[in-house]
């Protein structure tokens, strides 16, 4: 399991999680298990896990809708067991589901949120429209949420949880169900929070998501910690196996078992897959293989060494390819395949 890495300056971390625990009746095991991990001001805070992982839970704990049996956990210097009033007044929550007022106007479902937390009315209309200008729904200030698409429900759920100017923001699957267009506006909108020192805690099961958005990335699952880096460290450290698939014709008077053979022993191959019975002319006389890259290996370098030895043994190469190792590899060798 990893550990919470040791901080080495002296701002406080956003959000802090120590050794919490949350069991519930009638489970045989805990839905959070000694959990730690910081996350630091002003970053975008993957927290990724399978169904049942615990994310929920620990996301629970976090925004005060769940009470936890041990450990601490603190977000924007808050204990959110000890004061939770406080706490809710310096995060942001944004559900997967809406939970929109549907009976108010847009305008209106941003004020009460901010007259909630205090803010005057004429101080909730000006922060309301300032939001709705950003989040392009300045034209449909006066407008029902009821006829609104999933984009703009979105949309004005994020515009919503920054209405009291947060530290925190909590997103959850944001750009689920969404099209391209509005999914792209919305990651926009998450690289701005960053810029302006908001920090994003995103919860989402798709991975290139998780890549493209996130400084640091947790994976965990039955509630433990299972790694914490970003993208790249994961990659190096739980999944780095980049390949190189080749299909080549031995030259007449060589033998496809030869020429494997030699491919197999370049330098830079750290193992190798006969793929033939993969191929639909598996018939031919082909070498079909996939080089697994030793660690570190560049993958051009390798593909040089590789022609090499079919020039010199006067092979016909007839296809080559690179595959690069991504997030859902690292996630796929953390938690396994089995489905949830």
């Amino acid at each position: 399991m990893t550990t919470t890495p040791t901080r080495l300056d002296a701002t406080p971390a956003a959000v802090s999680v120590r050794d919490l625990v949350k069991k519930y009746p009638r489970r045989p095991v805990p839905a959070v298990d000694g959990l730690s991990l910081e996350v630091r001001p002003g970053e975008v805070f993957g927290f990724l896990g399978p169904n049942g992982a615990g994310k929920s839970t620990t996301i629970g704990v976090l925004t005060t809708r769940v009470t936890p049996d041990s450990g601490t956990a603190v977000v924007a210097g808050v204990d959110v067991a000890d004061d939770p009033v406080t706490a809710r007044a310096r995060i942001g929550v944004v559900p997967q589901r809406n939970n929109l007022d549907r009976s108010l106007s847009t305008m209106d479902n941003l004020v009460c949120h901010a007259t909630y937390h205090g803010w005057s009315r004429r101080d909730s209309r000006r922060r309301a429209a300032e939001l709705l200008e950003e989040f392009g729904l300045a034209d449909r200030a006066r407008d029902r949420v009821d006829v609104f698409s999933g984009g703009q429900v979105q949309r004005l759920m994020i515009a919503r949880a920054l209405m009291h100017e947060p530290e925190v923001l909590f997103l959850d699957e944001p750009s689920t169900g969404l099209d391209p267009q509005a999914r792209l506006f919305v990651w926009e909108r998450v690289r701005a929070l960053r810029e302006r020192g908001v920090t994003v805690v995103l919860t989402t099961h798709d991975m290139d998501e998780a890549a493209e958005l996130s400084d640091r990335i947790a994976v965990v699952d039955h509630g433990k910690l299972l790694a914490l880096d970003d993208t790249d460290g994961l990659i190096r450290r739980y999944a780095d196996h980049r390949t190189l698939a080749v299909s080549a014709e031995p030259a007449p008077g060589d033998t496809k078992p030869d020429l494997g053979a030699a491919l197999a022993a370049v330098d830079g191959v750290a193992k190798v897959d006969d793929t033939t019975a993969d191929s639909a002319d598996a018939s031919d006389h082909k070498v079909r293989v996939r080089l697994h890259l030793a660690t570190g290996e560049d993958p051009a370098r390798l593909l040089q060494r590789v022609m090499g030895v079919l020039t010199a043994r006067g092979a016909a190469l007839d296809d080559v390819h690179a595959s690069e190792t991504t997030l859902e590899d690292v996630f796929i060798n953390l938690t396994g395949r089995g489905l949830r």
